[in-house]
């Protein structure tokens, strides 16, 4: 264990941001027989995914040094601030959290959003593309894409390096899809510079293929794909949906909103995929 691991600290920060988070800050009913302020333990170890009993020792201080990828679940459980998840990682004995668990860490404004719209496809993106949060209707439109390390976390690597990776998308829109993914990777690393995330990423994907080395020499930037998004959902067949952007500038992270015009037979394909989530259905069964 970490001599730097503060237990007791770490348990009193935990019970005092728990107190602090209401019901209607994570989307559930307050309901009446509510007493203790804030949630309950059981609520936030499943915010966390972990059980009610690890999260009681964590609280209590008589708990095990957690690992940073638990941490990083009570950082997106408690919805805690940059600075709180910073302070957090500190108190378990890590003198900062690694750079993946960080840029992976959703804004709370975002996860107040999404915890208000779970029966929407809705997904938190990173600034290269990595799929952070969906809401399960998200998952069952594009598939779950927040389980990929590496280089593969982003979703232009996955596009030219993996052909499952456009299979729910409308042939007619890979050719744009792809320029526009290169001409925001370029944009990027000028941006931030030769040794970003983002340079690093392109240096992994020059000589993958002639497709990516073909548009990266073009050096197109400033190319945006249209807010109608063609969707083939291996079920359903073709959705034609609105895509609504929502930024956060601050973290660099963007908020996808996925919704059909209203009396459409996509608004309609669009509310079975509500209903059924991620389980497997046929069309025109009960």
């Amino acid at each position: 264990m970490d001599s730097t691991f503060d237990a007791a600290t770490l348990g009193a920060f935990l019970r005092t941001r728990r107190a602090a988070l209401q019901p209607e800050d994570v989307g559930l009913r307050r309901g009446h027989r509510r007493r203790a302020p804030g949630l309950r333990r059981e609520e936030v170890a499943q915010l966390c995914s972990m059980s009610a009993d690890y999260f009681a020792r964590l609280e209590r201080g008589d708990g095990p040094q957690p690992s940073e990828p638990m941490l990083a679940a009570v950082a997106r459980g408690l919805r805690l601030t940059p600075g709180e998840r910073d302070h957090l990682f500190l108190l378990a004995g890590y003198r900062t959290a690694r750079r993946d668990l960080r840029a992976g860490h959703v804004s709370p404004g975002l996860m107040r959003v999404m915890d208000r719209i779970a029966d929407t496809p809705a997904q938190v993106m990173g600034p290269l593309g990595e799929t952070l949060l969906q809401t399960p209707s998200a998952v069952a439109l594009l598939g779950e894409q927040t389980q990929y390390t590496g280089h593969a976390r982003s979703a232009p690597y996955r596009w030219f390096t993996d052909p499952a990776a456009r299979e729910r998308y409308h042939p007619g829109d890979h050719a744009r899809t792809s320029r526009v993914n290169v001409a925001q990777l370029r944009a990027a690393v000028t941006r931030d510079g030769p040794r970003s995330p983002a340079a690093e990423l392109v240096a992994a994907l020059r000589g993958t293929g002639d497709e990516f080395d073909g548009l990266w020499e073009r050096h197109e930037v400033g190319l945006r794909l249209s807010e109608t998004k063609r969707f083939v959902h291996p079920e359903i067949g073709r959705l034609d949906l609105y895509c609504q952007l929502l930024l956060e500038p601050d973290e660099g992270q963007s908020l996808l909103i996925f919704t059909a015009t209203p009396g459409t037979e996509d608004q309609e394909k669009l509310a079975l995929l509500t209903v059924v989530g991620t389980e497997e259905f046929s069309v025109g069964t009960e």
